[in-house]
């Protein structure tokens, strides 16, 4: 057996959750990825994915052996890079503008793997909550959540992102844990004020074809999702807290999320913006195909179980709302 081809494979398979595609991207046959994943685990002695209809999901050997191949594959990876020609690699300085929780959370801690197989890149980091003509004119490329409106910029969705209605263990054990959505209304909830400017007070569920919106309430409003993090995990209250933003603290038990047969509503995309004339720049491509990996696995992450579907722009997103409540939709349902 090709030992680092099958690794490959598998990694791919992975990252696309299904053979076809994982074929598709390493332009190979789908038998081929069938067979050498199939000989791996053989080797191993371990099933490394469940197989259904609806595409792979990692078993949970397959998500620890992933979690240790990935290094060892961007070290050869990058051991492969540094014997090119340097000439022909991608060099000079690269303007990034991301919002504070995606670079915090996903980007920053990922960012010297990227520098490892890209050293003559030049990164220029910005922190961005809402990109003006400014921005625009000086930043490469943007990593934000939400729906900008951004028109003359070029758009891809890399992740879509599962909201979760969480506190810390003590906060459910010591004030009981809501039934349904309209329970929230008589908890401690810190609203989020998005990059907008609107506090997003109204959080709205929805259960097979059942809608279901509260207006929450609580003693603290912020515009930094830290603090609202900071505060549920003491044990203060509820929020809502997206899965790939919070996994350690998810896994850990430190958050417990509630209502889980109710989809949270109104999840933001994680975006990529540029614009048109970046398309071929060599150091703009690199990094494209980096988030877009980077996020894939943090999907791959989350519950097997889990189907999202792209969320819809809500309508208190950029009407310069000052709570999300006073949306007409909203509050034609009261």
């Amino acid at each position: 057996m090709d030992k680092l081809r099958a690794l490959q494979y598998f990694v791919a398979a992975a990252e696309e959750k299904s053979f076809s595609g994982a074929a598709r991207r390493l332009e190979v046959s789908v038998p081929a990825i069938s067979k050498l994943v199939n000989t791996l685990e053989k080797s191993l002695g371990a099933r490394l994915f469940v197989r259904a209809a609806s595409g792979l999901s990692l078993t949970a050997d397959g998500a620890t052996y992933l979690d240790a191949c990935l290094p060892a594959l961007d070290q050869i990876s990058a051991a492969d890079d540094s014997m090119t020609n340097p000439a022909l690699r991608p060099k000079g300085r690269l303007v990034i503008g991301a919002m504070a929780q995606v670079a915090q959370q996903c980007l920053v801690p990922a960012l010297p793997k990227f520098h490892l197989s890209y050293p003559y890149i030049e990164l220029d980091f910005r922190v961005v909550n809402r990109v003006c003509e400014l921005d625009a004119s000086a930043v490469d490329l943007f990593v934000l959540l939400g729906w900008p409106n951004l028109p003359r910029l070029v758009h891809k969705v890399v992740a879509q992102t599962r909201q979760l209605t969480c506190a810390a263990p003590a906060y459910w054990a010591s004030n009981g844990v809501p039934a349904r959505p309209s329970d929230l209304a008589r908890h401690t909830c810190f609203p989020f004020r998005n990059s907008e400017g609107t506090v997003i007070d109204v959080w709205r569920y929805l259960r097979d074809d059942v809608e279901e919106s509260v207006v929450v309430r609580g003693w603290l409003t912020s515009n930094h999702r830290d603090v609202n993090l900071d505060l549920v995990l003491a044990g203060e209250g509820v929020a809502r807290v997206s899965d790939i933003f919070a996994q350690a603290e998810l896994k850990s038990g430190r958050l417990v999320p509630v209502l889980s047969e109710w989809e949270m509503m109104d999840s933001p995309p994680v975006n990529l913006f540029y614009s048109g004339s970046q398309r071929r720049n060599p150091r703009v491509k690199v990094f494209i195909d980096f988030v877009s990996k980077l996020f894939a696995g943090l999907e791959a992450e989350r519950d097997k179980a889990v189907n999202l579907k792209m969320a819809e722009r809500p309508e208190w997103y950029s009407r310069r709302f000052g709570h999300a409540s006073m949306a007409r939709s909203v509050r034609s349902r009261k």
